[in-house]
């Protein structure tokens, strides 16, 4: 308990740190399997305050080894001062393992790769509506490394009259996300890269058979001092995940 404390304070910690800061790359939710065996799949969906979609399938190839896509799109700002579009997606492959005495902990390893599409628009009011001051776009590319673990409650929580199923997890993304093009007003200039550290945080309510509600928050580290490609948006999301194929 005063484990899990402990992260929500240092979490809205550097959510607070960060408010205010603008960067041309926003983190996608990281997939979260959490496999068991050979033959389960995974699928799930979520979406953030901003209007940022993030979709996640899996697949344990076998007992160990399990296959991931992620993809991400957000359009949001159209009608105020700042535009931000981002389309991303990404793939990867790892290695699952149960653990405890109970198995009732998962440890995954992935390392995969990404391509995405930025574009920012600074923006002013005017008489007619929004006119943009500054366009920036870029095209991007990433390399990550991820470990999940999640353990499941023993008890499971009474809610609704059934007992259900409740687990929280951790998810630990180094991401090297380099620019592969950039232009600002029709210009190209000198393009940026950064290794971010991503941390996130998961709870699942189960809520029928293999089907979870899931809470997600995190947010990002920019190890490179950069002025456009830094870090900046957190995680902040509300979504649903399903397992089928478990054994």
């Amino acid at each position: 308990m005063i484990l899990k404390k402990l992260q929500l304070l240092i979490v809205l910690a550097v959510l607070f740190l960060l408010t205010g800061c603008s960067s041309m790359y926003m983190p996608n939710v990281p997939p979260t399997p959490m496999f068991r065996n050979q033959g389960e799949a995974f699928i799930s969906g979520h979406i953030n305050t901003q209007g940022n979609m993030s979709g996640s399938f899996g697949v344990a190839a076998t007992d160990h080894i399990a296959i991931i896509t992620n993809g991400s799109y957000i359009k949001s700002g159209i009608k105020s001062n700042e535009q931000f579009d981002q389309k991303l997606i990404e793939g990867g492959i790892g290695y699952f393992a149960k653990m405890g005495k109970d198995k009732r902990q998962i440890l995954e390893f992935y390392g995969g790769y990404g391509i995405g599409n930025t574009l920012n628009i600074d923006k002013r009011a005017s008489t007619t509506g929004f006119e943009a001051v500054e366009i920036r776009e870029m095209d991007f590319d990433k390399i990550f490394v991820q470990i999940n673990y999640s353990s499941t409650q023993k008890r499971k929580l009474n809610l609704f009259g059934n007992k259900r199923e409740l687990n929280y997890g951790t998810a630990i993304r180094l991401s090297r996300v380099g620019m592969t093009d950039f232009v600002v007003d029709g210009v190209g200039v000198q393009k940026e890269e950064n290794l971010f550290i991503e941390p996130v945080f998961f709870t699942r309510l189960e809520l029928f058979k293999g089907f979870q509600l899931q809470y997600t928050t995190g947010f990002n580290i920019g190890v490179v001092d950069n002025e456009y490609l830094k870090a900046g948006n957190s995680i902040f999301t509300l979504g649903v995940s399903y397992n089928f194929g478990k054994k």
